[in-house]
């Protein structure tokens, strides 16, 4: 069957096979070629990090197995989603630790790109919630790994884009909410330099993140809305509902351009009159405002889009991220889905994306001469030390994935460890030299 991820790019044939407990799995992985293999979620990485000629498709195995309410720690297969969680838990008073930009992820696909969100500089990664792992290997069998039995394991398994085993269950911590309401505060800055200090002033905030004009020039380059939040005190404990408006298909390909994001970008910048500005607001919106759009990956056309996302250190944050946003903005190549995060301190895991600093993901429909332009944006990253995510890349070099990511050797002597260097591929770790 015809199959892509999220950015509907690239589209390939393959096979798709869908187990319902480990022994179908030990079959699957028995019966496929050798190294054609990978595992797979919900789809929603950008690239092709879940896509090969051959794949486990591990949304079937999708069964809560225990909740300790007096720890907050749930165990639960792989495939179960981040929106079953909520839907099931929110209610009764529990929250995920670290959540992505969209809930539609499996648990399995969120410890294996090792997901960050806007609370990273206070709580991590979504790994870091994690206590235990069971990985079906191709040399042991089942194992289980932690920070304590076999470290290594779970280091490369976290944020090691499936390529060390299939996981197949987690045990993680959930965190206590008295409602299902955020507290918001949005703050318009003029500029990326009052963005980047607002975001210092506002570290101690549990949530923050902020939408960028990334078209915006001169002393407006890096305009931005900052929005802060913390969890509400009081109120209802109710689960999200699914939006109803969907994008039925690929809209045509002069849809989005330089004009129509300028003008999105101009109008939503200007929506928020005041400096500062707060609202109650459910879970939702302040967490997952795309997921209410069904398919909104079909606004970018029939050819697809990617997404590039980057992390620089703090101390390069504002040259470093000046100096994307000039190159964007002379390319007339803008996002309307342009954000700014703050990392905290990076973890042990040996393929992980965040390092203490600041992360911009932007959104581009992909035409010709964009790869050019990342590849410009790749150098310039590199340069100031940063690094691009491997759940959103769908092109970058093997020389950028391993002068960026300094662990990626300790990351293959576990791949060969237990042999899935022989029989799990992807297209992504092909490309990148894993």
């Amino acid at each position: 069957m015809k199959l892509s991820s999220w950015g509907q790019y690239p589209r390939i044939d393959s096979s798709v096979i869908k187990p319902l407990n480990t022994l179908q799995i030990e079959n699957a992985l028995e019966n496929a070629p050798e190294g054609s293999i990978i595992p797979r979620g919900l789809g929603r990485s950008y690239g092709d990090s879940a896509l090969a000629d051959h794949v486990l498709d591990l949304t079937s195995m999708d069964h809560f197995i225990g909740f300790d309410e007096d720890k907050g720690t749930l165990t639960c297969e792989a495939g179960v989603s981040l929106a079953e969680i909520l839907d099931t838990f929110v209610p009764v008073g529990w929250f995920l630790p670290v959540t992505p930009g969209t809930k539609f992820v499996t648990v399995g696909g969120a410890i294996a790109s090792d997901v960050h969100g806007k609370n990273h500089h206070v709580q991590g990664c979504f790994s870091d919630h994690v206590i235990e792992i069971k990985i079906f290997t191709i040399s042991s069998g089942l194992v289980i790994c932690s920070r304590e039995i076999n470290s290594e394991l779970f280091y490369a398994s976290c944020g090691g884009m499936g390529l060390t085993g299939i996981i197949v269950e987690a045990t993680f911590k959930l965190i206590p909410v008295k409602s299902s309401l955020i507290n918001e505060t949005t703050i318009k800055a003029k500029n990326l330099e009052e963005a980047l200090k607002l975001f210092e002033t506002y570290r101690r905030t549990t949530y923050s993140v902020a939408w960028i004009d990334c078209l915006s020039t001169g002393n407006a380059l890096g305009r931005s809305l900052l929005m802060i939040g913390e969890h509400a005190d009081a109120g209802e404990l109710k689960s999200g509902k699914s939006g109803k408006l969907a994008i039925p298909f690929d809209m045509p390909g002069f849809f989005l351009n330089q004009y129509s994001v300028q003008a999105f970008n101009f109008l939503y910048y200007n929506r928020v009159r005041q400096k500062a500005s707060e609202r109650l607001v459910h879970y939702e919106p302040f967490f997952y405002p795309l997921d209410g759009i069904h398919q909104w990956n079909r606004l970018y056309g029939k050819n697809g889009f990617t997404q590039y996302q980057f992390v620089l250190p703090r101390a390069a944050g504002l040259e470093g991220m000046s100096t994307v946003l000039k190159r964007i903005a002379d390319s007339k190549r803008g996002s309307f889905l342009a954000v700014l995060k703050v990392f905290g301190a990076d973890n042990r895991n040996y393929l992980s994306f965040p390092m203490e600093g600041y992360t911009l993901a932007l959104d581009f429909k992909l035409d010709q001469g964009l790869f050019d332009l990342l590849d410009e944006l790749d150098e310039i990253v590199r340069d100031y030390g940063g690094r691009v995510y491997l759940t959103k890349d769908v092109r970058m070099s093997e020389a950028m994935f391993k002068q960026s990511y300094p662990d990626w050797e300790k990351f293959m002597a576990v791949r060969k460890q237990y042999r899935a260097d022989q029989f799990i591929h992807s297209l992504q770790s092909q490309r990148i030299g894993l």
